[in-house]
Order: structure tokens, then sequence, then C-alpha cells
């Protein structure tokens, strides 16, 4: 009788510690005013799960969207200096951390990343450390993406890969999900990516320190509203950045 009482008392603190899990999802922005109130809709549809729009003060009065939808489960963090993707992307995870969530999910704002994979992540993170959402992986693709775009992405990615030595199949992956002991161990105030290649940079880092990083597939849309950010000096920008931190590794400075 005492073992069963035991068993259950055990039962019962698991349970409440599962059920007490934080989960936020982190949205760099910066001109998404056409998207963001809609997307941040689509994410409060899961349950328990926060949402952080990190805005780099978009001219475009993104963040007064926000700003207007704001309660206890939807925030706002308004950059106003040092602007940028990456530095954005480091807020955000900052935030999540001092606020103790347990899963950080980042995405991007534009419905290139469907909320509705977000149960998927929550399911996968109980077996790794880090999910990414996959466009590499069976069951994954990409739509209305012109053939160009998907030949640079391939390139890019097979370029990222050797150069890392990052076994994942999508490298360039922004839809992904943290355990907080993963952002807490790589050392985010010593992120030297500004813009996008924060993405890669994160990996990387991950990947160094040993953690296992898992991939579901997701489809990837083009955006249908609003305008991309990533142009050619962004993209040969984030290829310089992989070269230099593979460099920095082979000196010893990361």
């Amino acid at each position: 009788m005492l073992v069963n009482l035991m068993i259950y008392d055990i039962f019962i603190y698991l349970l409440k510690f599962i059920m007490c899990m934080k989960t936020i999802v982190v949205v760099p922005t910066y001109n998404e005013k056409e998207n963001i109130a809609n997307l941040i809709k689509e994410i409060l549809k899961v349950k328990d799960v926060d949402v952080l729009v990190v805005d780099d003060n978009s001219p475009d009065g993104t963040w007064k969207i926000v700003k207007g939808m704001a309660d206890k489960r939807v925030n706002l963090l308004l950059r106003t200096k040092n602007r940028g993707r990456g530095l954005a992307g480091i807020a955000g995870f900052k935030y999540a951390v001092e606020n103790k969530y347990d899963y950080i999910i980042e995405m991007d704002a534009d419905f290139s990343h469907d909320p509705k994979y977000i149960p998927d992540f929550l399911e996968k993170i109980k077996e790794c450390d880090v999910v990414l959402g996959s466009r590499a992986v069976k069951g994954g693709k990409q739509v209305g993406r012109p053939l160009l775009r998907r030949l640079i992405t391939r390139l890019a990615n097979l370029y990222i890969r050797i150069l890392l030595g990052l076994k994942v199949n999508d490298c360039n992956s922004g839809y992904r999900c943290f355990k907080r002991k993963v952002l807490e161990s790589i050392n985010l105030d010593t992120m030297i990516s500004r813009g996008p290649s924060i993405v890669q940079e994160v990996l990387y880092k991950v990947r160094l320190k040993g953690f296992k990083i898992r991939e579901i597939p997701i489809v990837f849309t083009e955006r249908e509203e609003g305008s991309s950010k990533l142009g050619p000096y962004l993209l040969w920008k984030g290829y310089v950045m992989v070269l230099k931190l593979r460099f920095l590794r082979l000196v010893g400075r990361i």
C-alpha cells in the first residue's frame, strides 16, 4: 500500500512538472504589418504558448499592431538601436532565457513558417535538444519559390554543411525549437552575426557543444504579403560569415 502511494505521488509530481513547462515563440520582425496580427492569432491557437515579437522599430508600424494586441501571452520587445536580424534574434533568446521559458521556438513573421507545426516541435523536443523545421527531409518541401532560388538554397546548404561540419539536411532553417539549457550554454553574448547568418552561427555553436539535433518535415511557403528583406547583399554577407566562423574555429577563438 505504501509503495503504491509513493508511486502515485511520483506520478503526480512528474505530471505537474510536465504541465508547467513554459513555451514561447520568438518572432523577429521588420516591416511585417500585413502579416503580424494574423500570425499572432494563429500561434495563440496553440494552448499554453506565449509570443514574443522582437521588432526593430519598423517604419510601417508593425510594433504598434503588436502593442495593441499585448497581454499576458503576447509580448513586445521594441528595439531602436543596433538593428539587424541577428541582433534581434539574440535579444529574443535572452528574453526567453531570463524569463525561464523551457522551450523557445523561433520563426519568421511572413507565414513561410506555418504555426500549425508548433505542436510537432514540442513533441519532438522531448527526445532531443534542438528541433529544426526542415524542407530537406522526407515530407518537407518548398512551395512558391522560383527554380533559381531553390537552386541557390541547395548550394548554400551544401556549402554550409561542408564548411561547418553540420550533419543536418536544412542548415538554413530559421524555424527551430530549443531547450533553454541549449541557449544558456552557447553564450549568447559572444554571437557575432548581425544579420540572417545568426541562423547558422547558433546552429554551429550548438553542434560544437554536442547537443542532439533532430529535424521534422515542414512545408516552406513563399510569402504572399509584404516583401522579403533577404537580398543578394545579405546572402553574400551570410556566406562570408560562415567562412569567418570556420576560420575562428581553426584558430581556437570559438
